[in-house]
């Protein structure tokens, strides 16, 4: 009896869980306009070519100098992105940059290390869907971690996730659970870290790096 009631407590906990984040991605969008920085990431995935879009869009409106397009397939070429972004030639040509070595969320969030301590950044915006961001700023923020860079989110609006009810929708329920769960995870995995003593990732490779 006991095991069942502790089951039934935590499935209530995380059905009101999972609600809140659904409440806190629904919240997102439509985002506010971020303060300017010196650099703009989005990170790929699902619905790249709005992610690129809304990122060269700020780039366009004077909201970085810079746009890095972290995890672009291997197989793409700057031309292809330069179409999915309808960035003007001029523009494109000299302030976006193209990153191929991420292949998931925590590689975008080393990619976009490398390039902002590369750039000399302080400041950046990351650009991606609604559901994705509350998991690539935890990622972000624990690569970032101790290095002082400011990281400001701007999510592009998921229409199948807008709707009150999106529950009853099976791909926006799946879509909306797994995005949970996966987010579960990182969180899991910064609280076992915060345990110990942590280094900044990018201290620790500037500390082994030649001078």
């Amino acid at each position: 009896m006991k095991s069942v009631t502790a089951f039934l407590a935590l499935t209530l906990i995380w059905l009101a869980g999972l609600f809140a984040f659904a409440g806190r991605v629904q919240q997102s969008t439509p985002a506010r306009l971020p303060v300017p920085a010196q650099g703009i990431v989005a990170l790929t995935g699902a619905n790249s070519n709005q992610r690129i879009a809304a990122a060269v869009g700020l780039l366009e409106d004077g909201y970085g100098r810079r746009v890095l397009v972290s995890g672009v397939n291997r197989e793409a070429s700057r031309e292809d992105i330069r179409n999915v972004s309808r960035a003007v030639r001029r523009l494109y040509d000299c302030c976006v940059d193209l990153g191929f070595t991420a292949a998931d969320t925590v590689g975008n969030a080393r990619e976009t290390a490398d390039w902002a301590k590369a750039m000399r950044f302080d400041s950046l915006i990351v650009v991606t869907t609604d559901y994705h961001m509350p998991r690539a700023m935890l990622e972000l923020r624990a690569v970032f971690h101790g290095t002082g860079v400011r990281l400001q989110s701007y999510a592009v609006p998921t229409p199948a996730l807008k709707s009150s009810k999106w529950w009853r929708t099976p791909g926006a329920a799946r879509l909306m659970v797994v995005e949970y769960c996966k987010y579960l995870a990182i969180l899991g995995r910064e609280a076992v870290l915060g345990l110990g003593p942590r280094e900044a990732p990018l201290q620790a490779a500037q500390q082994k790096s030649p001078s």
